[in-house]
């Protein structure tokens, strides 16, 4: 599925974050018991393109952008810290009259599920996370370099655009990453706004919103699901969490990076479908 396939499935709505009315973008197919996607940076709720839809026939999947990302709102004024995404998530699920969901986050959406099992408990039944931020283990120099604002204005869109698309070629497993993909990660960068909004997410990544935490709290039982070859958060992470958290196991795949979705979505999918039916 290509991105503008993606997009046009997606639904709007109004959330409320820190006070500011926000259009939040989302895609919501299928029946069931709710599973949350949630996406990281500099991605969309695109990533999940080839694990999300297999599961419409058993679960009701919800995919949101992330303030700041996709389709949501982008223009400047309101913070997009991964504690105000957990605020969004929040505000979602109250939208959808979901009072209980299982949550699935990769990267910073890791570490907005993170906080949400943490802080509500009675909310996240399952946990899945994936090379998330955690602890102090992030941010990473490539993003902290795109929070400053006069490097990104130095690059311009079509900089930005390359130096994404760049990245997102080197650090994929293989030696032919796909062009579906990658043109769909960089898609939603396209305009002055855009840019400025992924300076402003690259700025919002706070070491605190992880450290202030403890993953002891977390009572959801959960599954970290790895990329093993991830050089950004190394899988040490993961089993770090899996000492943490009481009831806990860590999955490495193998020939995956941190972008274990799309590098081994068969082997990702079947082990997270067999984590929800349990």
């Amino acid at each position: 599925m290509d991105y503008e396939t993606w997009a046009d499935r997606q639904e709007s709505t109004t959330v409320t974050v820190d006070e500011h009315d926000l259009e939040v973008a989302y895609y919501d197919e299928g029946d069931g018991e709710p599973v949350v996607f949630c996406h990281g940076i500099p991605t969309s709720s695109y990533l999940w393109h080839r694990i999300a839809p297999e599961l419409t026939d058993e679960y009701r999947v919800i995919v949101p952008d992330m303030v700041g990302y996709g389709q949501s709102a982008m223009h400047d004024g309101f913070d997009r810290s991964i504690r105000a995404q957990e605020e969004m998530i929040d505000g979602l699920l109250e939208e959808l009259d979901l009072e209980s969901v299982s949550f699935v986050g990769h990267d910073l959406g890791g570490g907005v599920g993170l906080r949400y099992a943490a802080h509500q408990p009675d909310s996240v039944s399952k946990l899945v996370l994936s090379n998330a931020v955690c602890y102090d283990s992030w941010p990473v120099d490539t993003i902290l370099d795109l929070g400053l604002p006069d490097t990104v204005e130095e690059r311009g869109v079509d900089g930005l655009r390359e130096m994404l698309r760049k990245m997102y070629r080197n650090t994929l497993y293989g030696d032919d990453p796909s062009d579906e993909f990658v043109d769909g990660m960089v898609a939603q960068w396209d305009s002055e706004e855009a840019m400025v909004s992924l300076s402003r997410n690259a700025i919002g990544t706070n070491t605190s919103h992880t450290t202030e935490i403890d993953p002891s709290e977390i009572t959801a039982e959960t599954l970290m699901l790895w990329g093993a070859k991830d050089e950004f958060q190394p899988i040490e992470y993961a089993e770090r969490l899996e000492d943490d958290i009481s009831d806990a196991d860590v999955v490495g795949l193998e020939e995956a990076t941190h972008w274990v979705p799309e590098d081994r979505p068969e082997a990702y999918l079947e082990r997270l479908e067999a984590f929800l039916s349990e």
